[in-house]
C-alpha cells in the first residue's frame, strides 16, 4: 500500500523518474561548519533534562506518560455508559465536561488540536453531550449543530459511528456494514480469514461480529435523539457506506471496482439474513466468544486498546452476561484504568505506553551519561525484562519462527508483541549491558542466526562473553546481570527475524499482513485494515541490528535496506507511518541506514539531509502538522515542536552533520525553549495511530527525544 501519500511527481505534474532529481533547497541562513559556542549551556540543559526524566520514573522502574487522543474516547465512553443506562453517572458528566473544553471555536471537534472538523467525532460528541443533559438550545450546542450540518451531517459519519447510532436506537442495524460472525469459520489457508486483517482491526471486529449477530439496541426518549443532525429524512438514511476519503488507494491497480463489489456483497449478506439463512450462526458466535475469552488473560483488556474493550463489553452484554459478571467487570475496570481525572473532568487514553516510554527513557538517560549501575537503570532493566512476551500470540499464524519473544506496548498484552517496541527494548537493554565499568571490560558478541555462528560445535550458543573484573565476586555479579538480558535480547532478535516480510520490510504485529482488498470492505474506513511493511519500522529494525553488530551483509539486512530505499520519496524524504510524519520517517530512515553501514555520503542520504535542512524554520526548530497526511504538499511544515526538532537533529547527526549551522541552530532552539525544570512544552500531536483517522500526543516525547538529541550532540562533538 502507498499509505495514501503522493510522490513529488504527483504534486508537480512531472513524470516519476527515480530518485535522481535535485530540487533546489532554501536553507536559512547558511550551512557553513563551525564549532558549537555554548558548551556550558549545553551541559546544563542536559543535566536539567536528565534530572527531570529521572524524577518521572515510577517506583517499579518504568516510565509512562499520558497518551492523549481525541474526543472520540470521551464520546464513545459516554455512549457506552448510555447503553448501560448510566448516562447520568458522575463519570459520564465529567467526561462531558472535558468534551466541552476541547470543542473547536466554530462548534465542531477535530482529530488533533490544529486540525479541521472531523464529522464522526463531532456527531458523537454532540450526542454524548445531549445524553448527559446539555440543552440543544445552548449556544455551544447550536454552534456544534451548524458545524456538523455544514460538514455533511449524520449521513457522513464512518462505519464505527453507525454502530454506536444503531446501539442507541438512532438508526437500524441494516444501515451498518455487515460483520457476520461466520468470518470466524474461514480457515487460515483461505483468503479473508481474520488473521489477514491487522491485529488491532481483528480485536475490534471479533466482538463487533457478536454485536452484529444479536443487534442489541435501546430506546431513548425522543428529546435525547439527534434528528436535528440529519441533513435529509432519517428514514431515508443510506444503507451503504460511501467510499471514505481517508482510505489509502490501492497500490496494485485493478479493473474491478472492489468498493462497489463489497457493497453488493454487504447487501447480499443482509438479504440472506433477512431470509433466515444463517445455518452456521450459533457455531460462529460460540467461536467468536471463545476467541475473545482466550485473549483476556495476560492482557489489559482485549488487545489492550480502548475500542476493543468497549466492544467487548457490548458483546458480552449481547451474549446475556450481567453487569456484574467477571468478564464484564474486568473489561469495565480496564476502561476505568484508562481514565485521567482532573478536578471535575475525566479524559481517557486509548491505551497506555509504559514499555515504549521506558525503553526510550532508558536510551535517553544512557545517552546522557547515566551509569548502567545507577539504581534507576537497574530498576528499569529489571522491569523491561519482566515485560517480555513469553507465550505464543496471534503472530504465530504468519511468523517463520514459532518461538515466543519480543515486547508489547502496554503493561499487559502478551498476545500482541510488536516490532517497534521489540526493536526499541533490544536497543535499550543492549546499551545497559556492562561494557566498560570502571576498570571492567566486558564484550558480548551475539550469535543471532546459525549461518552467522562460527562455532559449529554449538549452534545453540546465544552469545560469547569475554572480559575481566576487579574480582571474582564482581565478575559473577556482572554475569548475573548479563545472563537474563542476553536471553531476552536473543529471543527478541529471533522473533523479529522471523517476522520479516517477503518485501524485506516489517509491519507492526504480523508478517505479510498486506491483503489490500481488505481496505475496500465497507467497515475499512478507519484506514488500518492491514499492517504492511513501513519504512520507519524497517529502519528501526536496522538500527537495532546495528546495535547487535549484525553485519550489513546479512541477508535480512540487505533485503531491509533495499526496501527502505524503495520507499524514499521523489523529494528524498520518507513517509512516517507511526509518527508525524515525513520528519519522523526521514529521521528514522537516515538513522537506520547509516547505523547499519550505509555510507553517509551516499547521494540518497545527502539529498535526504538537504530535505531536512530545507525544512528548518527561522527559529532553528522543525515542525510538521498531521495535516501532511491528508495533503502531502505540507510535508515538513507546521509549528515547531521539541520532539520533531530532536528527530531532525538526530537524522542530521546520523549523517555526520555535527558542526553544521543547521545542527547548531537546532541545538540552540532546544536549549532556548527548555523550561527551568528541564522539560519542554509541546501542544501539537506528533504521534500517529491511523493516518488521516486517529492521532496521538505522547506526553513524554517532549522530554526524552530532546534529551536524546542534546546528549548525542554533546557526545559526538567531543
Amino acid at each position: 500500500m502507498n499509505s495514501g501519500r503522493l510522490r513529488a511527481s504527483h504534486l508537480t505534474g512531472k513524470p516519476e523518474a527515480g530518485h535522481e532529481t535535485n530540487p533546489t533547497f532554501k536553507i536559512f541562513p547558511s550551512t557553513e561548519a563551525a564549532p558549537f559556542d555554548h558548551p556550558e549551556q549545553l551541559l546544563k540543559g542536559i543535566a536539567r533534562s536528565r534530572d527531570y526524566l529521572l524524577s518521572q520514573q515510577h517506583d517499579d522502574g518504568y516510565w509512562v506518560g499520558e497518551l492523549e487522543g481525541d474526543s472520540i474516547l470521551e464520546s464513545e465512553y459516554i455512549l457506552l455508559l448510555a447503553f448501560l443506562g448510566k448516562q447520568d453517572s458522575e463519570e459520564a458528566v465529567q467526561a462531558a465536561n472535558h468534551l466541552m473544553d476541547i470543542q473547536m471555536p466554530d462548534g465542531g471537534w477535530n482529530m488533533y488540536p490544529e486540525g479541521p472538523i472531523e464529522i464522526s467525532a463531532s456527531v458523537k460528541a454532540y450526542f454524548a453531550l445531549k445524553l448527559t443533559g446539555h440543552s440543544p438550545e445552548s449556544d455551544y450546542m447550536q454552534r456544534a449543530r451548524l458545524a456538523i450540518l455544514a460538514a455533511g451531517g449524520v449521513e457522513a459519519v464512518n462505519s464505527f459511528t453507525r454502530y454506536y447510532l444503531a446501539l442507541l436506537g438512532v438508526i437500524p442495524y441494516t444501515k451498518c456494514p455487515a460483520v457476520p460472525p461466520e468470518l470466524m469459520l474461514i480457515p487460515r489457508w483461505m483468503p479473508f480469514n481474520i488473521f489477514e486483517m491487522s491485529a488491532w482491526s481483528r480485536t475490534i471486529l471479533v466482538p463487533l461480529s457478536i454485536l452484529w449477530a444479536y443487534r442489541p439496541s435501546i430506546t431513548l426518549p425522543p428529546e435525547q435523539g439527534i434528528t436535528e443532525l440529519f441533513i435529509g429524512d432519517p428514514a431515508a438514511y443510506p444503507n451503504t457506506i460511501p467510499k471514505s476519503e481517508a482510505l489509502d488507494s490501492l497500490k496494485k491497480k485493478t479493473w474491478l471496482n472492489w468498493h462497489r463489489f463489497f457493497q453488493i456483497v454487504d447487501q447480499g449478506i443482509k438479504g440472506l439474513e433477512t431470509l433466515g439463512l444463517k445455518p452456521l450462526r450459533k457455531r460462529a458466535v460460540t467461536k467468536a466468544h471463545e476467541w475473545m475469552k482466550s485473549r483476556f488473560a495476560h492482557s489489559d483488556g482485549l488487545g489492550a486498546i480502548f475500542p476493543s474493550i468497549v466492544w467487548t463489553v457490548i458483546a458480552l452484554k449481547s451474549l446475556g452476561e450481567e453487569d456484574n459478571s467477571p468478564d464484564t467487570q474486568r473489561a469495565m475496570r480496564e476502561l476505568k484504568k484508562l481514565q485521567i481525572k482532573d478536578g471535575d473532568r475525566i479524559r481517557l487514553q486509548p491505551c497506555k505506553s509504559p514499555v515504549w516510554d521506558t525503553a526510550l527513557s532508558t536510551i535517553a538517560l544512557r545517552e546522557a551519561g547515566v551509569s548502567n549501575r545507577h539504581p534507576a537503570i537497574r530498576k528499569c532493566v529489571k522491569w523491561l525484562l519482566s515485560q517480555e512476551a513469553r507465550q505464543p500470540g496471534d503472530w504465530v499464524n504468519s511468523s517463520r519462527s514459532q518461538a515466543p519473544g519480543g515486547w508489547y506496548f502496554e503493561f499487559n498484552n502478551e498476545f500482541y508483541p510488536d516490532i517497534d517496541d521489540t526493536a526499541m527494548v533490544i536497543m535499550a537493554l543492549r546499551r545497559c549491558m556492562p561494557k566498560s565499568l570502571k576498570n571492567d571490560q566486558w564484550l558480548t558478541d551475539f550469535l543471532v542466526t546459525p549461518e552467522w555462528n562460527p562455532y559449529e560445535e554449538d549452534l545453540n550458543t546465544e552469545a560469547i562473553i569475554a572480559g575481566r573484573s576487579e574480582s571474582r565476586e564482581q565478575a559473577y555479579a556482572d554475569l548475573d546481570l548479563l545472563q537474563p538480558m542476553i536471553g531476552a535480547i536473543q529471543r527478541g532478535m529471533h522473533w523479529m527475524l522471523g517476522m520479516q516480510n517477503k518485501d524485506g520490510g516489517w509491519g507492526a504485529f504480523d508478517r505479510d499482513n498486506n491483503r489490500e482488498l481488505f481496505t475496500q470492505v465497507p467497515f475499512a474506513d478507519h484506514n488500518a485494515m492491514v499492517d504492511p511493511s513501513t519504512a520507519d519500522l524497517t529502519a528501526r529494525v536496522l538500527e537495532a541490528f546495528a546495535d547487535m553488530q549484525l553485519p550489513i551483509s546479512h541477508p535480512a539486512c540487505q533485503r531491509a535496506i533495499e526496501y527502505v530505499w524503495s520507499e524514499q520519496e521523489d523529494d528524498h524524504c520518507w513517509y512516517g507511518r507511526w509518527g508525524v510524519n515525513y520528519l519522523y520517517g526521514t529521521w528514522q530512515a537516515i538513522l537506520g541506514l547509516t547505523q547499519i553501514g550505509v555510507p553517509a555520503d551516499d547521494p540518497r542520504i545527502v539529498r535526504a539531509v538537504g530535505w531536512l535542512n530545507s525544512k528548518q524554520q527561522p527559529s532553528g526548530g522543525w515542525g510538521e502538522s498531521a495535516d501532511s497526511y491528508a495533503d502531502p504538499t505540507l510535508r515538513g511544515q507546521g509549528a515547531e515542536t521539541p520532539s520533531q526538532t530532536a528527530w531532525a537533529l538526530m537524522g542530521l547527526m546520523a549523517a555526520g552533520e555535527i558542526d553544521s549551522a543547521a545542527v547548531r541552530r537546532g541545538i540552540h532552539y532546544l536549549l532556548e525553549t527548555q523550561n527551568a525544570d528541564g522539560n519542554w512544552d509541546e501542544a501539537p500531536f506528533t504521534g500517529t495511530g491511523f493516518p488521516k483517522v486517529f492521532y496521538l500526543k505522547y506526553h513524554l516525547y517532549r522530554t526524552y527525544f530532546p534529551l536524546m538529541a542534546l546528549a548525542r550532540f554533546e557526545r559526538l562533538r567531543r
